[in-house]
């Protein structure tokens, strides 16, 4: 027998009490799958739903096939990594293709519950004043008088209560049971709750109204038919009907239901943001200056984190010191990093700015990094610097300590200069080991939009611009702008769709960068 067979029937050979408790936890797990899917399906969220059912299979997958026994232990990750991370991006697909947004959030069953939940009071309904009282265990009721001022005790879960005490003069009782009469002041601190809630027992359920005081027996305003997918509002009359293309119930004369539902569109938000030529004016110099914002951003703070790090390389006097003064722009919080550069570049008050202005005789206000373009676009790459170059600091230390110090002694000895030194040796094996992370590091500026929001809000606006565009917007900036700050809601399915298509541009840059990343790995083998 091999190691390999002595370990597979080592691993299915379990005592009777281990195959007890291994099927006890999968009944536990999977009783609550089922109850959520349950749950999920009731709401009309099928995708959660589907997903859960997938992980249940595959952990149940794991314990019960002897095959599965090195992965026992790793499912719990597995299910977490599937749920929280490749859910999510699954999901950002499917509402790519959809209308989910404001307006536009819920499912048609939970859209169809919220009208079904709604009430209104009829003409000939009956209408009481009313006094609440709440018992010992917290629970409310409500004391009823009709305009003939018969009073009746109403309970939230409609049962009947004896020993109502004496009427005051106004024909309330101070004490009904085990319940006691509440103040207006404690009454109007329960309104709230109250407004949620039923009393009596059906067909005489009564609820407070928006009136003062005031409670009645409301009827359904929506009531939804299955036959002919239509919801009837009572009150006015008026028949919706569902359009799935609208994802929302639709009158005869086009009036819309609030809240509609979600239902796919295909391809409609990326027509509406390819076809458009409102979207397209800004979206090519936004395309440039996202790739000039990337790119600069990356190169000038590699060079000066390779440079600090050559600088103070192996035997420089209080080298790690004075590298570890360097880490600090890396230690601090972004956020208020790029904070306290908007505050030293004001160019009204700001430290930077008007030091700046007075050693180059400039007048107050210059330069202009809140209204030039230009200038917002030079100060936005020089802060991006000032946040990353401790990181290409310290990986460029670690991969110059990896280099062997024999080869630029055997470089020397053939008569190669410092230059020719960093060119031809150096660079070439730092980019073997560095290489993808500056492929990373530009797709993470690629979509930096922490800096762009907080420092300058991606202004100053684009001149004509048919939609909201700034100067200094990049892709990621601009998706924001489209689909949550054109002052319509927020359009999450059109800002999953655009964000799909900054997906696949990245995804064709990066394979083109890594193309050459191989052209450098063949460079580096023959130094």
């Amino acid at each position: 027998m091999t190691k390999t067979e002595a370990f597979h029937k080592n691993a299915g050979s379990l005592s009777l009490g281990r195959i007890g408790l291994v099927l006890l936890g999968l009944i536990i797990f999977d009783a609550f799958a089922m109850w959520f899917i349950y749950q999920m399906l009731g709401d009309g969220v099928w995708q959660l739903a589907a997903m859960v059912g997938a992980v249940a299979l595959l952990v149940n997958g794991i314990w019960l096939h002897p095959r599965g026994y090195p992965l026992r232990w790793m499912s719990p990750g597995f299910s977490f990594m599937i749920l929280i991370s490749i859910f999510p991006i699954l999901m950002t697909i499917y509402y790519a293709f959809t209308n989910y947004g404001t307006g536009h959030i819920l499912t048609k069953t939970q859209s169809i519950a919220v009208f079904e939940a709604r009430t209104y009071l009829p003409d000939d309904a009956n209408v009481y004043d009313y006094t609440v009282f709440q018992g010992e265990d917290g629970r409310y009721a409500l004391w009823l008088q009709s305009q003939n001022n018969a009073g009746t005790f109403a309970t939230s879960d409609g049962t009947l209560v004896e020993g109502i005490g004496p009427l005051d003069a106004d024909g309330i009782p101070e004490t009904v049971a085990n319940y006691r009469r509440l103040t207006k002041a404690q009454s109007l601190r329960a309104i709230a709750e109250l407004a949620d809630m039923q009393f009596g027992a059906a067909p005489n359920v009564v609820q407070i109204t928006a009136r003062p005081g005031e409670a009645a027996q409301l009827a359904p305003r929506f009531v939804y038919d299955p036959a002919t997918d239509t919801l009837r509002d009572q009150q006015k009359e008026i028949l919706y009907t569902a359009d799935a293309e609208r994802g929302a119930f639709v009158a005869a004369d086009g009036q819309e239901l609030i809240p509609g539902y979600q239902v796919p569109v295909g391809w409609r938000n990326f027509d509406r943001f390819l076809n458009n030529p409102s979207f397209r004016g800004p979206l090519l110099p936004i395309f440039i200056w996202t790739f000039i914002y990337a790119g600069a951003t990356v190169l000038v703070a590699f060079s000066f984190g390779l440079a600090i790090a050559i600088a103070f390389g192996r035997d420089m006097p209080f080298g790690r010191f004075i590298k570890s003064l360097f880490i600090i722009p890396f230690a601090v919080p972004g956020v208020l990093s790029i904070l306290i550069w908007r505050g030293l570049l004001n160019p009204l008050n700001g430290v930077v700015s008007t030091t700046l202005a007075e050693m180059l005789g400039q007048p107050i206000g210059w330069p202009p990094v809140f209204s030039d373009p230009f200038w917002v676009k030079v100060a936005l790459i020089g802060i991006n610097v000032w946040l990353v170059y401790p990181y290409f600091m310290l990986i460029n230390s670690g991969a110059l300590q990896a280099i062997p110090q024999d080869m630029y002694e055997a470089a020397e000895i053939d008569g190669a200069n410092a230059w020719q030194q960093f060119r031809y040796l150096t660079l070439p094996l730092l980019l073997v080991g560095v290489g993808p992370l500056l492929i990373g590091s530009f797709i993470a500026n690629f979509n930096s939009f922490n800096t762009i929001y907080l420092f300058n809000d991606g202004g100053p606006p684009i001149a004509g611009a048919a939609t909201p565009a700034g100067h200094s917007d990049i892709l990621i900036s601009y998706v924001y702008r489209l689909a949550f700050g054109g002052g319509g809601g927020q359009d999450f399915g059109y800002a999953a769709a655009i964000s799909m298509i900054i997906f696949v541009i990245l995804l064709l840059f990066t394979l083109l960068q890594f193309r050459y990343m191989r052209i450098w790995e063949g460079v580096g083998e023959n130094v």
